[in-house]
This record gives structure tokens, C-alpha cells and sequence, in this order.
């Protein structure tokens, strides 16, 4: 790892600042490696970030996440968006990397200086996203990307992390993929804001819709004020449906602003973002606790019946506070 003198950081967030992609990108290098310098980054960046507004997307494998990703990014950069687009992958199990590289699809953007694309490896997080994502969300934000969508890696009965952490979460489906029964396990029902039948042009796309429609007015979104999450049809791969998505988008901010649920929403992502930097800082001295023999030394004392395991839980836990 380079040491943190080896990075003109200030430099680096000017130039990002100014619309360098290769300075911008520098800057996520920096967030995913946990670079000695990842602190400054930050701080620099801080009075720039809050502005950009992040949609994530989700749902499972196949149903055309990037396809779809690349026609709502040809939709926005027609209202001459800058568009971010941070596109989680699997891990390669042997390089960390990112295993997919959904940058392949959209290849269509990749000469469009209003676009930074960038693909992130998830390193085996949970959830759909990586642990550095939020990082690099604000890295984008302040290099002034005034749309980021996220794009995870595919729910399945667990992985809906993105709905912490967009202001709007686009669901999508495909026909012949599952019924309303199979979203509504996979918890997709409760975190999506829009749903999108991807590939409407197949057999079974309005079955599709109209049972999503049905699950969702079985949930509690009926009371007048609350936001009743929209089904639409898109064939993203023929650039079909992007605008209709769009608009969707565009009504759902102005509910979220209408109902201070915008700000909430921020509130609470800022929140866990600080609470995943504490707890990865009291892990990183538990370990070094442990490292020095306390668990080893509780744990014959419990077995020695002279400390229960609360008891010696405290004892570590006071170990690592002081």
C-alpha cells in the first residue's frame, strides 16, 4: 500500500472537482483500498457532497439491471444530466475484483464526458453492495455527478441493502421470473419505490404486472399521503419505456420532498454510514485486544467456572475501551 505522502490528495479532489475522470476515479481507488489517505480524502470532499440524488436498482440476476441501467442513463443525459453510475459486481474469487464488469453494457456511454461509470467489486459484503459504496457515493457526489445510480448485485432473499441507501429504489423484474408471491419473499415489495417489468415484450409481461399491482395494494400503502410505488413496462434493451421510468423517478422525489421523507431518508443513511465506520474502528481494536491474549484469558476462566460468559464478555469489552 502507498503511503499517504505518495497522494496529493488536494490535488486529486480539485481535479475531480473539475470534471477528471481519471482524478475521480483515483479518489474510489483510494475509498475501496482503505488508503492511509481515505480520511483526507473525505474531509475535502464533505462541504461538496449532499447534492447528488442516488437511485439504486435491484433485482435479481437477469432480469436486465445493466441494460436497464444504460437506457435510464441515455433518458437522463437527454435532460443534460452528469450521470454517475456505480455498477456493484460480484467478486472474482481469485483477484478481489470485479467479476462481471458491467461496464460492457454500457459501452454506449463510455465517450460521453457526462457519464463516469464505475465498477465495484462487492469483496463478499452482503447485501447487494460493497462496504465501500457509501464512500463512494459521496466521492461521486462531490466531483458533481448530479444523478449516481447504484447498481447491486441481484437480490435474492436478503440482499436489499440499497433501500438504506438511495433516496429511490427501482425494483425490477422480468416476466416468467417468479410471481407476486416470490417478490414479496424476497422482500423486494417493502424497499421498492418503482417497479419495472423489464422485457415487456414477452409472454406474460402484463400476468407479471397485474399480480405485482395485486401483491402491492395488499400492503399498508393505501392510507391517503403514502406513496403508492407505480409497475411499469420497459424494454430496456431497445431503449423502450426510459422516460415513463424516469418521470416515475421525477414523481416519487417531489412526494419524498412534499413529505420531509427526503431528508429522513438521508438522515438515516448518514447515520449508518458513520455507525459502519465505529463499529469497523471497535473491530479493528477488538482484534488487536484479542490479539494480546484477553479472549484466551477468558475463556479459561469461564471454563474454570470462575466468570460466566457475560462476565467475561465485559471483561473484554472493558479491555478494548480502555
Amino acid at each position: 500500500m502507498r503511503s499517504r505522502r505518495s497522494v496529493d490528495v488536494p490535488a486529486l479532489v480539485e481535479q475531480a472537482r473539475a470534471g477528471s475522470s481519471r482524478a475521480l476515479g483515483r479518489l474510489i481507488t483510494l475509498v475501496e483500498n482503505a488508503h492511509p489517505a481515505l480520511r483526507e480524502v473525505m474531509a475535502l470532499l464533505a462541504p461538496h457532497t449532499g447534492q447528488a440524488r442516488i437511485i439504486g436498482l435491484t433485482g435479481s440476476p437477469g432480469v436486465g439491471k445493466s441494460t436497464s441501467t444504460s437506457m435510464l442513463v441515455r433518458a437522463l443525459r437527454q435532460r443534460d444530466l452528469r450521470v454517475g453510475v456505480l455498477a456493484v459486481d460480484p467478486s472474482s474469487p481469485f483477484s478481489g475484483g470485479a467479476l462481471l464488469g458491467d461496464r460492457i453494457r454500457l459501452s454506449e456511454h463510455s465517450l460521453d464526458p457526462g457519464v463516469y461509470i464505475r465498477s465495484m467489486a462487492s469483496r463478499g459484503h452482503l447485501g447487494g453492495l460493497a462496504w465501500s459504496t457509501p464512500q463512494a457515493l459521496r466521492v461521486m457526489d462531490a466531483a458533481g455527478c448530479e444523478v449516481i445510480l447504484v447498481e447491486t448485485v441481484g437480490v435474492g432473499q436478503s440482499e436489499v441493502e440499497i433501500a438504506g441507501l438511495a433516496d429511490t429504489t427501482l425494483v425490477l423484474l422480468a416476466p416468467g421470473m417468479g410471481d407476486g408471491v416470490q417478490a414479496a419473499k424476497a422482500g423486494i415489495l417493502e424497499v421498492g419505490d418503482v417497479f419495472v417489468v423489464n422485457k415487456a415484450d414477452r409472454d406474460g409481461a402484463d400476468t407479471t404486472v397485474r399480480e405485482l399491482r395485486q401483491m402491492i395494494s395488499l400492503g399498508d400503502r393505501t392510507e391517503p399521503g403514502l406513496w403508492r410505488p407505480p409497475v411499469l413496462k420497459a424494454v430496456a434493451d431497445r431503449h423502450e419505456g426510459g422516460e415513463e421510468v424516469v418521470e416515475a423517478l421525477d414523481r416519487h422525489l417531489a412526494w419524498m420532498q412534499e413529505h420531509d421523507e427526503l431528508d429522513r431518508r438521508r438522515r438515516t443513511r448518514a447515520a449508518r454510514e458513520v455507525e459502519a465506520i465505529a463499529l469497523q474502528r471497535l473491530r479493528a481494536r477488538m482484534g488487536e485486544v484479542l490479539g494480546d491474549g484477553a479472549l484466551a484469558e477468558a475463556t479459561e476462566e469461564v471454563l474454570a467456572g470462575r466468570l460466566d460468559p457475560y462476565a467475561a464478555a465485559d471483561q473484554v469489552v472493558s479491555r478494548v475501551a480502555g
